[in-house]
């Protein structure tokens, strides 16, 4: 793994609530992996309307770390949620443009999990 001084453009993004930076970063038919559905969101329009919800979740959003290997990223992140602090993982699969083919999300602790949840359900009118 290697640390990098360049930050990728989706840690960019995300960190300046980008949304039209975000969706250049993502690929056509990136796949994100949520830490609350079972199933994943397919396709870029998709996604990037589950992450715009996120980034409404997600209050002072801050990557505080950022790995690469090959076409790999992992971005350790730490954010609040309500009252709760949460601290998480984006990790990053790359395609060979190094936009984002796939979106795996690891979240921490439960509570702030729980109340994450709640929130993203309200938003995106699931049960």
């Amino acid at each position: 793994m290697t640390i990098v001084s360049e930050p990728h453009p989706f840690r960019r993004a995300a960190e300046a609530k980008d949304l039209d930076l975000l969706t250049e970063t993502l690929h056509e038919d990136v796949e994100l992996h949520s830490p609350i559905l079972f199933r994943g969101f397919e396709g870029r329009d998709v996604v990037i309307q589950v992450l715009a919800h996120v980034a409404a979740t997600l209050e002072g959003l801050t990557y505080t770390d950022e790995l690469r290997q090959g076409n790999t990223v992992a971005l350790r992140f730490k954010a609040t949620v309500g009252d709760r602090e949460l601290e998480g993982i984006d990790f990053l699969e790359l395609d060979e443009d190094g936009r984002v083919a796939v979106l795996t999300v690891f979240m921490r602790p439960m509570s702030a999990l729980t109340a994450f949840n709640e929130q993203m359900s309200q938003r995106l009118g699931v049960a």
